[in-house]
């Protein structure tokens, strides 16, 4: 396909009022103004001609099949023709509006010698991430260039008809989970036990200077005639479930990604953890209706299920049913469990129905929520007002806020944990609070 430029335009119509100038005064001149367009018209011939052609060229996409929710990577183009290549060139992009806002993408691309006999080629990268989990399609792409005199645009579409699947994130498995299990942490090339803490007795020891004097055992000193402590291990084989709430609220986003994929990438991380600290793991989510349960998992090599079952996990536009979801999952609980709850809330109001739920079962499980900190709320309510506008969103963020800590004193009053992090930190607090649990030996 060719068209003509902006340049061309003006050319053309810059030539108007001259030759109506001409016309006026000199009306023998009036051939000028069809010469100039003929003029015009010859350029634009030569200019198509000239160059490579768009018909020449063949498209070469790289990009992966399957990536994390909110995990850059690159998407490669390649144009490369048998005739040549322009200097430069534009690209668009049609893209599903999970890797660009309005589902459209444009960038540059530069020539560059292809390894294989350094045939001349057109190459652009492209850095993308994905917003929502789900199959995220490529359809087409548009190359185009100016000719030699900038007269004409040459452009050609390519049809991808290609998709990605975007799952939940592994990158801070990978990441934390690996900085976790270092040789100097609770595991290194072998399982160790966990010695000092928790509830399940393990040995008796001799009293060094920073042990917990508690520990000391007056009984066994006192016929040793030396001071012993008594050393704990930290349970295993405990029961934790991952809920996470899929409703409206959670798939409002955070950081240019929703908070129920933030969600699920901190659960995921903990499910790593859990398995690699023979815990049994288990995934549950809900919206207005309980979504899934899978089983209880103890070994690592059942991770991919968990990320399986989590990739599942759909964006409900409806509001959660915290009584019919907490109800369910209580009756598929028949021992103490940690239930850790991801979920959202706004107000008072709208959380009595989560208090008066979770007030059942803080009873019979130790109950922990996580919920991201509204630092736009925060943020609202700190600036410093400028007009009346201002000081009207600082006191609606200060009293959502104030509720905000209603709840969460609520919650705690029952006998809850509830755990308020920044989005960025959300899978690292999770699990300082999970480890930290075990420590207690609450369980």
């Amino acid at each position: 396909m060719i068209y003509p430029t902006r340049r061309a335009v003006l050319l053309l119509l810059a030539g108007a009022p001259v030759a109506l100038l001409l016309g006026l005064i000199r009306p023998e001149l009036w051939l000028v103004a069809p010469g100039w367009i003929g003029f015009l018209i010859a350029c634009l011939l030569i200019d198509g001609l000239a160059g490579p052609n768009p018909r020449s060229l063949k498209l070469d996409t790289r990009f992966p099949h399957q990536v994390g929710v909110g995990d850059p990577f690159d998407l490669t183009l390649i144009a490369a023709s048998e005739r040549g290549v322009p200097r430069g060139a534009e690209i668009a992009l049609a893209v599903d509006e999970r890797l660009a806002v309005g589902g459209r993408l444009a960038g540059a691309m530069r020539a560059a010698d292809r390894a294989e006999g350094k045939r001349q080629a057109l190459v652009a990268t492209l850095a993308l991430a994905a917003s929502r989990r789900g199959k995220a399609g490529i359809d087409a792409a548009w190359i185009r260039w100016r000719g030699p005199l900038g007269l004409v645009w040459k452009q050609r579409k390519f049809g991808i008809d290609g998709s990605i699947a975007v799952v939940p994130s592994l990158r801070a498995v990978t990441e934390e989970g690996s900085r976790l299990f270092q040789r100097n942490s609770w595991f290194g090339l072998r399982q160790q036990r966990m010695r000092g803490e928790g509830a399940e007795f393990e040995a008796l020891a001799e009293y060094q200077p920073g042990m917990d004097r508690r520990a000391i055992d007056w009984n066994a000193s006192a016929r040793h005639v030396k001071l012993f402590a008594k050393e704990y291990r930290v349970e295993r084989d405990n029961r934790v479930v991952l809920a996470i709430d899929a409703g409206r609220t959670m798939a409002e986003p955070v950081g240019d990604m929703p908070r129920v994929d933030r969600a699920v990438s901190a659960a995921l991380l903990l499910a790593y953890v859990g398995l690699k600290l023979n815990d049994r793991i288990s995934l549950f989510s809900f919206a207005a209706k309980p979504q899934a349960m899978t089983p209880a998992y103890m070994h690592t090599q059942d991770f991919p299920a968990l990320q399986r079952a989590a990739s599942l996990i759909d964006y409900a536009p409806v509001e959660s049913n915290f009584t019919l979801a907490l109800t369910t999952l209580s009756a598929q609980l028949n021992r103490r469990s940690l239930i850790i709850l991801f979920t959202e809330f706004t107000d008072a109001t709208s959380a009595d129905l989560m208090i008066r739920a979770a007030g059942r079962l803080v009873k019979k499980h130790r109950l922990l929520f996580v919920v991201l900190r509204d630092e736009e709320l925060e943020t609202e309510e700190r600036r410093r007002p400028e007009s009346a506008a201002d000081v009207t969103r600082s006191n609606v963020a200060a009293a959502m806020l104030r509720d905000r800590q209603l709840v969460i004193a609520r919650l705690q009053r029952l006998g809850a944990d509830v755990l308020e992090v920044p989005a960025d930190a959300m899978a690292g607090g999770v699990i300082d609070a999970y480890l930290d649990i075990k420590r207690e030996g609450s369980l």
